[in-house]
């Protein structure tokens, strides 16, 4: 009998863009062999060095919208006038093969998940500062002025549902900021309602009883 349950826990993760949770997500996940990244399905055009499948799923809009109709996502929204969502067939099966899984999606699609899986934990990441957030913008080529004045109005909405969140990390100096996210995993790991009540009793109860 194992003394953890074997149901892997749900971790979600959002942030303004250019916070720099995907990078967080990636890293952390690459070094902990019992931690999935739950690839989510978008719409959106592959960018240069991204790969299908390992970075999402790209699909057309009108696959999306029938998997809409199937209920086959657990969450799903538009952001900047693209569609991204969670399988919930993949979902599933990463966690009820004992991993436990990180989502990184934004506070639309977090919020919808709040209502299913209230067992979750909830992270959200913050840049140090808007002007930050703006530089880390600027940086990326891809982003046009336009694009970037879309993405930072956003993010002032979203930073406003930070309270909805279990933990709130603040993303200044990478390295500091993924040892506090790889803490709170580990400390859902240990936690109390991960144990199985069952092994308590068979290890401990039952022999104090007789």
């Amino acid at each position: 009998m194992l003394a953890k349950k074997t149901k892997g826990s749900l971790f979600i993760v959002s942030a303004p863009s250019g916070a720099g949770k995907t990078t967080l997500c990636k890293e952390l996940v690459s070094a902990s062999p019992k931690l999935k990244f739950s690839i989510s399905h978008t719409t959106r055009r592959i960018r240069p060095g991204e790969v299908d499948n390992r970075d999402y799923t790209f699909i057309s809009r009108e696959e999306f919208k029938r998997m809409i109709e199937k209920d086959d996502f657990i969450e799903w929204a538009e952001i900047h006038g693209e569609f991204y969502g969670t399988s919930r067939k993949r979902l599933e099966e990463l966690m009820n093969s004992g991993n436990d899984v990180i989502l990184d999606i934004d506070t639309q699609g977090a919020m919808q998940l709040r209502k299913r899986y209230r067992d979750g934990v909830y992270i959200f990441v913050l840049p140090p500062s808007l002007e930050v957030l703006v530089k880390r913008l600027e940086k990326r080529m891809t982003n046009s002025r336009d694009e970037i004045e879309k993405r930072l109005s956003r993010a002032v909405d979203e930073i406003k549902a930070y309270q909805e969140y279990d933990y709130v990390i603040i993303n200044d100096i990478f390295e500091d900021a993924l040892k506090e996210l790889e803490a709170i995993i580990i400390s859902q790991r240990v936690s109390t309602k991960m144990i199985n009540p069952l092994w308590i009793e068979e290890r401990f109860l039952k022999q104090e009883a007789s």
